[in-house]
């Protein structure tokens, strides 16, 4: 989950979770952000989705993108990833292949700050770093702070310079042509919906005799899972309902193969020059 402090990843993850990982956390001042690197720090969380019980691991980025000089501070998250990649690529190779704990990477929610006019030059270079090792799905932070007309002005100019500078997200499957008219429509509101305009709250509060998730504002009530007012609940349904397998399975066919026929590559010319 990387993206510069202040954008809400927190309380995000904590909302699409219905958790609270980060009780204990000590929020830095801005002089010691400055000086914080970035660090990699894992949180393991279960949920329930319509019976089935998951166990997620939530990777979080603290420090990345505070620095005043951020050169390659995507490095630590690339070499998290290829970590995970080596270690199965080495359970794999071994003799107890039926007991393999799989702790590769299947998505990235990389957070884009709404404070500008588009990608920055350090989004840009992370997601250029990495969209050929993990799953990006990138996501507009803190969207009530914009009206819907900019929400959609920003969603237009950052998919405009993802086409314009090559990086590769996480693109939706074709659905297959058996499925029914609803699941259809509901899959091309997701891919409609890129970069997911996000807003999160774990405060439950009065919306119309109702109790709601939201933050509560002088000229009314933002609720988070309202889909007229953000996409949370689209992001939500992506992430655990809908594509949790084709991310994994994207992950296997594609970002790890990559990986492991890099490895297979080397071992075979290291092999050839004894």
């Amino acid at each position: 989950v990387p993206g510069e402090s202040g954008l809400g990843k927190s309380t995000l993850v904590n909302s699409l979770f219905l958790t609270d990982m980060y009780r204990d956390r000590k929020l830095l001042n801005a002089e010691e952000r400055i000086t914080q690197t970035v660090e990699i720090t894992k949180h393991v969380v279960d949920i329930e989705e319509k019976g089935v019980k998951l166990r997620l691991t939530i990777v979080d980025t603290p420090g990345f993108g505070d620095a005043v000089n951020n050169t390659e501070c995507w490095k630590p998250v690339a070499d998290y990833i290829d970590q995970q990649f080596e270690q199965y690529f080495r359970d794999e190779s071994g003799l107890n292949r039926k007991n393999i704990q799989d702790n590769r990477v299947h998505c990235c929610i990389y957070f884009i700050s709404p404070f500008g006019h588009g990608l920055r030059p350090l989004d840009v270079e992370f997601m250029r770093a990495l969209h050929q090792r993990v799953n990006i799905v990138p996501v507009l932070a803190k969207a009530d702070t914009l009206t819907p007309i900019e929400v959609e002005r920003m969603k237009n100019k950052i998919r405009e310079e993802i086409d314009h500078y090559g990086i590769r997200i996480y693109q939706f499957p074709e659905c297959d042509s058996d499925e029914d008219e609803e699941f259809k429509l509901q899959d091309q509101a997701l891919k409609e919906s890129i970069p997911f305009a996000v807003i999160g709250s774990n405060t439950v509060v009065e919306a119309k005799g109702r109790r709601v998730r939201g933050r509560l504002y002088p000229w009314g009530i933002v609720e988070v899972e309202n889909p007229s007012h953000c996409d949370f609940v689209k992001l939500r349904t992506m992430l655990v309902r809908t594509h949790m397998q084709d991310l994994k399975d994207v992950t296997r066919e594609t970002h790890y193969e990559n990986y492991r026929t890099q490895c297979i590559q080397s071992m075979t010319r290291m092999v050839v020059k004894e």
